[in-house]
């Protein structure tokens, strides 16, 4: 493959650096469906790429995150200013919001953080509202919060949003009465429309501080946007290092980047075929505890964008090995609908060996002197091989670390897959239409001013 000067220099930068990038293997799937139906898509995928880079495809005013890891930059300053003012002033920082609105940054802070960072005493923590209509869970978080300096991100497009609005209009009460209207204004973020919408007319009525939610990036494309870089920033990581991760996956899984080495090209095509091959359902599969809320993003992100016309792989996810004791007997044994995709990490932060007993009463001391991550690599390994023996293909992203670079990748990766995947399967990637009925009913049954026709169609049926 021939690469443009740009492109040289990046590469050349990476391996001054022994920066390696994350790396998709397709090989286990070849055993279900041939490498040939995958190399198939190769012309599908070139006029899917052609429809993302050149906006001529379905939900072409929602592409805006297709070059944000370039045009977010402009703005970083003024985002890691914010973040560190509320870090300096806040003991608690609440971030509201829902589904693609909150989720790219649980997944990147929980990613990033001390797995007990609650107890350690690490300021500001950061908590998350507006994601349920959990009346304890509202109790508990504002039993939390009392004499406590807290600060609030609110991040709602229109301000209107059943959860986080109702979250916000609690919690703007509550540190208004402990602040003082005055102090509380300096600890409100507000992430919303430019010009228009409910949560805009009140952040410029009260003069919070606000970023803008650009109206051609969707929630669930919006981690690389001031949705996810704030709060992450705000919890004490890099939003340069994940923004310039992302940059590098723009160029990897570009249209320019031939099929064969493009992971994004490569991963669409290879859960297409499957799907195709009766593999309706995609688990998302770890085997690091940090990873679990990367895969609820990744099921909102895959979800929400191909479920639609009666088709789509549905998304699920495991964490492993945790689950092999749950899950593990019906994905080995079970209906043979299936198929894996393993994000592996290759290198842990920390390191610990496993120890010798002079008893050995639980038969371990074969392991003793080696690593922990080495018995979960082959716990990971022998578990790949087990389930493609048993039915299940495998595909595998492999992570040289976990931090805020290679995370950047990831994120990139799947979104750009994301938008060639639902082009192929023939869908509007950009769309959730859908997602609109439960919320006709639930304002129905709760009389709201203008549903009265349907409050009364929907109360004869019960």
């Amino acid at each position: 493959m021939r690469m443009k000067r740009g492109e040289e220099q990046k590469q050349t930068y990476n391996q001054q650096h022994n920066i390696m990038d994350i790396q998709l293997t397709i090989d286990k799937a070849f055993g279900f469906v041939p490498s040939s139906a995958i190399a198939g898509y190769k012309g599908q995928v070139s006029k899917a790429q052609e429809m993302l880079t050149k906006g001529t495809g379905a939900g072409n005013d929602f592409l805006g995150w297709l070059s944000l890891p370039k045009d977010i930059q402009s703005q970083l300053p003024d985002l890691q200013a914010t973040a560190a003012k509320l870090r300096k002033e806040c003991e608690v920082i609440v971030c509201i919001g829902i589904g693609g609105s909150y989720l790219g940054a649980k997944a990147v802070i929980d990613a990033l953080s001390n797995s007990f960072a609650w107890l350690n005493g690490q300021k500001p923590q950061i908590v998350y509202a507006g994601q349920n209509i959990g009346e304890d869970y509202l109790y508990e978080l504002q039993e939390l919060l009392k004499g406590k300096r807290f600060g609030i991100i609110c991040i709602s497009k229109s301000g209107t949003t059943t959860e986080p609005a109702l979250a916000f209009r609690l919690l703007k009460t509550q540190l208004e009465q402990q602040q003082g209207k005055a102090s509380a204004k300096e600890l409100i973020v507000c992430i919303t429309d430019k010009a228009r919408g409910a949560l805009r007319t009140l952040a410029t009525k009260e003069g919070y501080k606000t970023f803008v939610i650009e109206d051609n990036i969707g929630g669930r494309f919006s981690v690389l946007s001031p949705v996810g870089l704030l709060p992450i920033a705000c919890a004490g990581f890099d939003i340069e290092q994940l923004v310039k991760g992302a940059e590098r996956m723009q160029e990897v899984c570009g249209s320019e980047t031939e099929f064969e080495n493009n992971p994004a090209a490569q991963y669409a095509a290879a859960r297409n075929a499957l799907y195709q091959s009766g593999k309706k359902t995609e688990l998302l599969v770890n085997f690091h505890p940090k990873l679990h809320y990367i895969a609820e993003w990744w099921k909102q992100l895959y979800g929400e964008s191909e479920g639609k016309d009666h088709k789509g792989i549905f998304p699920a996810s495991v964490d492993f090995t945790t689950d092999l004791h749950s899950m593990g007997q019906y994905i080995q044994d079970g209906e043979r609908h299936l198929f894996e995709t393993v994000i592996s990490v290759s290198e842990p932060d920390h390191k610990v060996l496993f120890p010798h007993d002079e008893e050995n009463l639980d038969g371990l001391n074969f392991l003793a002197g080696k690593r922990v991550d080495e018995v979960n690599k082959m716990a990971e390994l022998g578990t790949m091989l087990a389930h493609v023996d048993g039915g299940v293909p495998n595909l595998k992203i492999t992570m040289p670390k976990l931090n805020e670079y290679y995370l950047g990748e990831l994120i990139y990766f799947f979104e750009r897959a994301c938008g060639i995947s639902g082009y192929l399967l023939g869908v509007n990637p950009f769309n959730q239409p859908g997602v609109e009925a439960y919320k006709k009913n639930m304002f129905a049954l709760l009389d709201k001013p203008g549903y009265e026709a349907e409050s009364k169609a929907i109360k004869a049926r019960l």
